[in-house]
């Protein structure tokens, strides 16, 4: 049972990592044809060289890196929380607190789930302008993390899977 969760939570990560590294050199590849490539062309009077897709690529990378980072933070515990009274509680009524909270946020991944949908259906027939990808992708980023929200969430509330500890609790 374990071993999927680590290939779950590894698989993610690497995802991650690969939109991190299409956005990043995105926005090279962007910089160099703006002001390298633009600045060539227009010393030589050759024809310009379009770079209006790097604009759209990175946006649709940082709409993905966004909503399915914000999902493996909830595994990472790398949101921010603000522990003022529940760290006086006995520990059985803060184990209750957490779990409400993992279900708030359960519900919170359900409502960007449906919303995600309903947008990916509304723009289902719009393309971009600069990469004629069709925009239900870019909305599909709100979908797919909004149901792993949820599921991460209620995983978590449920005692299916457990939260990587904070530095506070492992010391």
């Amino acid at each position: 049972m374990r071993g999927w969760r680590r290939g779950l939570g590894t698989a993610m990560r690497l995802i991650l990592a690969g939109l991190l590294f299409l956005a990043i050199l995105d926005m090279l590849a962007g910089v160099f044809l703006r002001y390298v490539v633009t600045a060539i062309t227009d010393y030589f009077d050759w024809p310009g060289v379009s770079f209006f897709w790097a604009e759209e690529l990175g946006e649709f990378a940082l709409a993905w890196l966004t909503l399915l980072g914000a999902a493996v933070a909830i595994l990472e515990r790398t949101h921010f929380s603000l522990a003022v009274l529940t760290h006086r509680f006995p520990p059985r009524l803060q184990r209750a607190i957490e779990r409400v909270n993992y279900l708030l946020i359960a519900g919170f991944g359900g409502l960007a789930a449906f919303y995600g949908w309903r947008l990916c259906q509304l723009n289902s027939t719009l393309t971009s302008p600069g990469l004629d990808i069709n925009l239900a992708w870019l909305y599909a980023a709100a979908l797919a993390g909004g149901l792993l929200m949820v599921l991460y969430g209620l995983a978590l509330a449920t005692g299916l899977l457990h939260a990587r500890q904070s530095l506070d609790e492992v010391q």
